[in-house]
């Protein structure tokens, strides 16, 4: 290990509150690195002193604190054969997760387990980057024991996610196959699509028991996207089907002969045939009888106790204790503010008219679109893969450290771009063979104006989600739950960020683009109205759709996409405008705070250097880097 102390020297370590005189030598200050690890860096310079043999208490117990984290991380991503795919590892490659309610109720009793692991440490004994871990790990226990109580309020398929779409997804995307027992455990995850499927349908079956449906618009995109994947060949002549084009064109790379090649397609084209179609006949079929008698009421109101729910929804996904009230409230706040920045825009443009004039010249003229056809979309994807080459180029202004792994743009596919979101990132692989993945919907190009693609690469790609995940999965020294921890407000809230950021240092020359980039974060203000609305002020779809459409320059396919998305999705939308919010009121505050010694290099490493972390605990590392500036 590259073992790192930040300072030792003589001063005082506060060790659970109290301070410890202790002046130490040469000697334990080489004892001392030999047994610090890069998580645990103490910093006594500032502090009274302990002597050399409670350091070494506080680097044991941290080892140990580290090692049980790692423990149950392990223990539990071994549990979930489908994140081991996504990890690169094959350990139980031919096998799906059991997502049956069993499942979740041993999952429920290992998290109360896992807590009771933590009493054996006392984190009053831990060096600061351990506490964080502590903190971190405890309160993610917690959370997951507390809500589990929820665990039905979800619809397991919707249009945005679901493992009706997932699963084909893991499969062309993840399932690498490098040789011929790949292949096989590639044919008996196809098997084992029957039983997926069946899980997949009692958890719907088990939710509409307890009186929780999706909304009626729900079910003919699940629908469609079910049967897509039973279209094409071997099921019928029109074109091949996804699963089987997927597996054809990697098996055809092995160095295998023709004849296993050909008996590997032979496998496939059985199982697709039996249990793929079964597992999947079994889901559409309950999916049409389920949308019969689906309501059109689109709110979590409608939910057993669906006020308290989004309550706690708020809590988890913007880590604060904002009610709907306030967050409504920002929201209008916020898009007042933004409509007012657009109007200098149109000045610039010299547009004459009304802002809501100047949204239907944007929605509608034919310059900032491409064409909807192939050509178009390739031209799509070069540009979004040139803003992200340029910006490459200027990350040293503004980063300590920048990500190893490499970034690719893609288009949807085509099995799911119908219902998919308009861009998001897929995080590369922990080995390096998978880069990250900037993906545009492509399907309609009418929903893609060429003045939100900047602001939309930087968000997905860099500096956005892919600075911000990779550099968490390559960081050295923390438990592992870390690297790959999630908090929406904190990821969602520094892609919205890294929009802005770009224009401090010259991007968004066209002020078109600039508009682009206003209207991108107009769409976030406006989140935080609808979310609030549609699910606390029992907004229609209709209501909810007529804000957006009057507030905003998106097209209305885009518009309907948007509300249909937040309505399934209750309280995820709050996350980008409340995290950006709270990492520019912190940068405001390092600035007022430190004045020239203020580095954007260094508030930036302050803010990723520790992985995600909810909004307090992120303000708490960024007092952290004020207090050791000063």
């Amino acid at each position: 290990m590259n073992n790192k102390i930040i300072s030792l020297g003589a001063g005082a370590l506060v060790l659970g509150g109290c301070s410890l005189n202790f002046t130490p030598t040469e000697a334990d200050k080489e004892q001392l690195a030999q047994q610090l690890n890069p998580a645990q860096q103490v910093n006594i310079a500032a502090s009274p002193a302990v002597t050399a043999s409670q350091l070494a208490q506080i680097a044991a117990q941290s080892a140990i604190a580290n090692e049980l984290f790692d423990d149950i991380y392990k223990e539990n991503l071994m549990a979930s054969p489908m994140r081991q795919t996504y990890m690169g590892i094959k350990q139980d490659y031919d096998k799906w997760d059991d997502i049956s309610d069993t499942a979740a109720q041993q999952d429920h009793l290992k998290d109360i387990e896992d807590l009771n692991r933590l009493k054996e440490i006392d984190p009053l004994l831990l060096d600061e980057q351990t506490k964080l871990s502590f903190q971190l790990f405890e309160n993610k226990l917690k959370d997951s024991i507390n809500d589990h109580q929820w665990r039905f309020h979800s619809y397991p398929v919707n249009q945005m996610r679901g493992l009706h779409s997932q699963a084909v997804s893991m499969l062309i995307n993840a399932h690498k196959i490098s040789n011929s027992s790949d292949a096989q455990a590639y044919i008996k995850r196809l098997h084992g699509l029957k039983t997926l499927m069946k899980q997949l349908t009692q958890n719907l079956r088990d939710r509409e028991e307890r009186g929780i449906m999706a909304p009626h618009f729900v079910y003919e995109y699940v629908i469609n996207d079910s049967m897509n994947v039973l279209n094409g060949k071997p099921f019928n002549n029109k074109g091949v089907s996804p699963l089987f084009a997927d597996f054809s064109r990697k098996v055809d790379k092995l160095p295998l002969s023709n004849n296993e090649k050909e008996t590997l397609k032979y496998q496939a084209r059985d199982a697709l045939l039996g249990d793929v179609k079964s597992g999947y006949s079994t889901l559409i079929s309950y999916l049409r009888e389920q949308q019969a008698r689906a309501s059109y009421d689109d709110g979590v109101w409608k939910l057993p106790d669906g006020d308290t729910f989004y309550k706690r929804a708020l809590e988890n996904t913007t880590t604060t204790s904002l009610t709907a009230k306030e967050i409504h409230n920002i929201g209008l706040s916020e898009v007042n503010r933004i409509h007012d920045e657009m109007r200098q825009i149109m000045d610039k443009v010299k547009f004459k008219g009304n802002l809501n004039e100047f949204f239907e010249f944007m929605r509608t003229d034919k310059q900032f679109y491409y064409p909807n056809t192939n050509e178009g979309r390739q031209a799509y994807l070069t540009k979004a893969t040139a803003y992200i080459d340029q910006m490459k180029l200027r990350l040293d202004e503004l980063f300590v450290v920048q990500p190893k792994a490499d970034l690719v743009v893609k288009a949807v596919e085509a099995f799911r771009e119908k219902s998919a979101g308009k861009a998001f990132y897929n995080r590369p692989s922990p080995d390096g063979t998978r880069p990250g993945r900037y993906y545009a919907n492509l399907y309609d190009m009418n929903n893609m104006p060429k003045y939100q693609m900047e602001a939309l690469a930087f968000h997905e790609g860099l500096p956005g989600h892919h600075m911000q995940i990779s550099l968490g999965m390559e960081l050295t020294g923390i438990p592992e739950f870390r690297k790959y921890g999630h908090y929406t407000a904190y990821s969602e809230g520094w892609g919205l960020y890294t929009e802005l950021l770009p224009k401090e240092i010259g991007f968004y020359q066209d002020p078109y683009s600039d508009f682009g980039r206003l209207a991108m974060e107009l769409w976030r203000a406006c989140r935080l109205v609808v979310d609030t609305g549609i699910h606390q002020m029992r907004w229609t779809r209709e209501q909810a759709i007529d804000y957006l459409v009057q507030n905003t320059p998106n097209p209305k396919g885009d518009v309907i996409k948007a509300i249909e998305r937040y309505i399934v999705m209750p309280s995820q939308a709050t996350a980008y405008k409340i995290g950006m919010i709270k990492i520019v009121e912190l940068r405001q505050k390092a600035k007022n705070t430190l004045g020239e010694k203020f580095s954007i290099r260094e508030f930036h490493h302050a803010i990723l250097r520790n992985g995600p972390v909810p909004l307090d605990v992120l303000e708490q590392q960024v007092d952290n880097y004020i207090n050791n500036t000063l």
